[in-house]
């Protein structure tokens, strides 16, 4: 009787691994990568900004929280301008006080030209007069040093309103770089994208080029893995891919290669192994279309591991395991 429980469970263990094998067989042929196509573990990223402010001052407003999806222009924080705010009306006032003196310059112009040609015309009345013999030459020596000297006033007053007209043109520039630092003092998204960190506070006080925020840019969202070198050799730019991320293996997300790192380089230990990390490796991205993305955002998060695959040969057929039914949403408009 035990003999025969013996047997029974040998029987059954035999079967339970040779359907573990004929699985594992049947699981390798259907994942078998065919020729043509190459493939890399990797990590999906997307490029990341640093919202900074351009002037040291302190947070008033901050407008977001992390995770928060972000449009292009929106308004992040703001920063405290009350000085700079004074100073750009004080700088208006200093506006205001020289166009009136460059006005004052540009009236008194029009004095010393009046002035100008009276003393010509007496200087010329007085030349004909003493041809006559009806003035002394002395008092056409005197009306020459009389329209001298109106020439010299004219010329100074010139100067002065140009001088005036130089330092109105200053006074504006202060008062508009004044504007560029109160408009410069509100941080906007340059970009549509997702808020990762916000390393700052309402009230905290930063240096010029403090960070506020760092966001990821949805843009750009690619995986990046790499490849032998004779392998990336054969990869053209805009070369169709997909990506099989480990936490949904089933769903091929298509994408197509925009970079090829003209350097060779190790790969990073936390992506291959050991004997991959000894050979040269040329770095690759495989970027996702921005409109899967905006059709999957509550989806898109970085840092999600996988493995993405390259057509090296523009002849090569995608397996059906690797086919997507996301391809019709990447190349919708």
């Amino acid at each position: 009787m035990i003999k025969r429980r013996v047997l029974l469970l040998a029987s059954l263990g035999v079967i339970l691994v040779a359907g573990a094998a004929g699985y594992y067989y049947y699981d390798s042929l259907r994942h078998k990568v065919p020729a043509g196509i190459a493939f890399g573990n990797g990590r999906i990223e997307g490029d990341q900004i640093a919202i900074a402010t351009k002037y040291a001052g302190r947070i008033a407003e901050i407008t977001f929280r992390e995770g928060d999806l972000v449009r292009q222009g929106q308004v992040l924080a703001r920063m405290d301008t009350s000085e700079l705010e004074a100073s750009e009306r004080a700088a208006a006032g200093v506006v205001d006080q020289r166009t009136k003196d460059a006005d004052a310059a540009r009236a008194q112009i029009q004095v010393r030209a009046s002035e100008l040609n009276l003393a010509n015309s007496e200087l010329k009345r007085g030349k004909t007069l003493v041809a006559k013999d009806a003035i002394s030459v002395q008092r056409v020596e005197q009306l020459t040093a009389a329209q001298n000297s109106s020439q010299e006033r004219l010329t100074a007053a010139n100067s002065q309103a140009a001088a005036a007209d130089a330092a109105v043109v200053a006074a504006k520039n202060e008062q508009e770089r004044l504007q560029h630092m109160i408009a410069d003092s509100t941080l906007v998204a340059p970009k549509f994208g997702r808020i990762l960190y916000r390393p700052a506070n309402i009230g905290e006080t930063l240096p010029a080029g403090g960070q506020v925020a760092t966001m990821v840019d949805f843009s750009e969202v690619y995986m990046t893995f790499f490849l032998p070198s004779d392998t990336a050799a054969k990869l053209s730019l805009g070369a169709p891919g997909r990506i099989v991320l480990d936490a949904i293996p089933a769903r091929p997300i298509p994408a197509n290669v925009t970079f090829v790192s003209p350097q060779a380089q190790f790969t990073p230990k936390q992506v291959e192994t050991q004997t991959e990390r000894e050979r040269m490796m040329f770095r690759i991205k495989l970027r996702i279309p921005v409109t899967l993305i905006m059709q999957y955002l509550d989806k898109v998060k970085t840092g999600m591991l996988g493995v993405a695959y390259v057509k090296i040969d523009p002849k090569a057929q995608w397996p059906s395991w690797l086919e997507s039914d996301l391809t019709a949403a990447a190349e919708s408009k």
